[in-house]
C-alpha cells in the first residue's frame, strides 16, 4: 500500500499512467479508507486505464465486469451448473431425496461470475465494474450489499463474505445518474480531458518517437477540436493514434491543409469529420494571415 498520494502517483506513472495531484489524492483516500471508488467522466479520458494501471501497481488480480443493458445476476454474480446437477440426479436414483436436494445446491455446482469470483478469491483482487451507467437501476441496487459490506447473498447458500476484501473501482460515462445510496457508498472521482501540458506528457510517454514539434502541434490541434460541437470528442487514445498516424506518414509538423485522409483516425462520425474539414479551411486561412503579418 502506498503511503501518500505522491507515492501512488509515482507507482502509477511507472505503470504508464500519468495522474494529477488532485485525482491521486482522491484515489489514495479511497484506497486508504477501503471504499469503492466511482470514477466518472466522458468516454476516453482514461477511467478504465486508471483501474488497469492500479491493479498492476497494487499487484492485485484484475477481475472485470463489463456492464451492458439487461445485465442480470446470472451473468454478474452466479449461476447453477444445470448439466452437472442433472448428471448428479441421474446417478443418485437410490439415494434419499433430501440428501440429493442439499447436495445439488452446494458450491460444487456453483458457477462463479465476476462478482462472486472477487468475493471467493483468496488472493488480493481489484474488481473493476466498468461502465455501470449502461446497466439498469435494479442491478445498481443489487450492488449495494457488495459495496457496503463486501459480501453477497445467494438464496440457496446464504451470505458469502469476502476472504480478502476486493478493491472496487466503478466507472461511468455519465449516460445516466446514480442513486444517492450508491454514491453514499463510494468515493467520487471525476476525470475530464487532460490539460494541454498533461496531454503532451501523456503523448510523449506513449509515443516517444514523435518529434517535439509534431507532439506540440497535435496536442494543440486536438485541444481546438474538443472545443467544437461534435457528436463525439476525441479521446486521449485517439490523440495518440492520430499522432502516430501523422508520424507514419513522415510528417514533422501538423499542416491544416494536409490532413485529408487522417481525420478518421481522430474522429469516428462522418458528420464530425465533415464539420472539422469545414473548420480546417478557416483555421488554415487564419494561420496564413498570421504568417503574413
Amino acid at each position: 500500500m502506498q503511503t501518500s498520494p505522491l507515492d501512488l502517483a509515482r507507482v502509477l506513472e511507472e505503470e504508464g499512467y500519468l495522474i494529477d495531484q488532485e485525482a491521486a489524492t482522491t484515489l489514495f483516500l479511497a484506497l486508504a479508507l477501503e471504499k469503492p471508488c466511482l470514477i466518472e467522466g466522458p468516454a476516453g479520458v482514461g477511467k478504465t486505464q486508471l483501474a488497469l494501471a492500479l491493479a498492476r501497481a497494487q499487484k492485485r488480480k484484475l477481475i472485470r465486469l463489463q456492464c451492458y443493458e439487461g445485465l442480470d445476476i446470472s451473468k454478474a454474480l452466479y449461476d447453477w451448473n444445470y448439466a452437472k446437477q442433472l448428471l448428479r440426479l441421474q446417478l443418485a436414483k437410490t439415494e434419499d431425496w433430501n440428501d440429493i436436494k442439499a447436495d445439488l445446491f452446494s458450491e460444487e455446482f456453483l458457477l462463479s461470475r465476476p462478482l462472486l469470483e472477487s468475493i471467493l478469491s483468496a488472493e488480493p483482487v481489484l474488481l473493476l465494474i466498468d461502465e455501470l451507467d449502461k446497466s439498469d437501476e435494479e442491478f445498481e441496487s443489487f450492488l449495494l450489499e457488495l459495496l457496503a459490506e463486501g459480501q453477497v447473498s445467494i438464496p440457496e447458500l446464504g451470505t458469502l463474505t469476502s476472504k480478502s476484501k476486493p478493491m472496487v473501482i466503478l466507472t461511468s460515462n455519465n449516460s445516466r445518474d446514480f442513486s444517492d445510496a450508491l454514491r453514499r457508498r463510494c468515493i467520487h472521482l471525476y476525470l475530464t480531458y487532460p490539460s494541454l501540458e498533461r496531454e503532451i506528457s501523456i503523448l510523449n510517454s506513449h509515443a516517444p518517437e514523435l518529434s517535439k514539434r509534431l507532439l506540440q502541434d497535435v496536442c494543440e490541434f486536438v485541444a481546438k477540436v474538443r472545443r467544437l460541437p461534435l457528436q463525439k470528442l476525441p479521446s486521449v487514445s485517439e490523440t495518440i493514434d492520430f499522432a502516430q498516424a501523422l508520424n507514419t506518414l513522415q510528417r514533422e509538423e501538423l499542416n491544416y491543409g494536409n490532413l485529408m485522409g487522417t481525420l478518421s483516425v481522430l474522429l469516428k462520425y462522418p458528420k464530425d469529420i465533415a464539420k472539422l474539414e469545414e473548420r480546417l479551411k478557416k483555421w488554415e486561412t487564419e494561420a496564413l494571415q498570421r504568417r503574413e503579418q
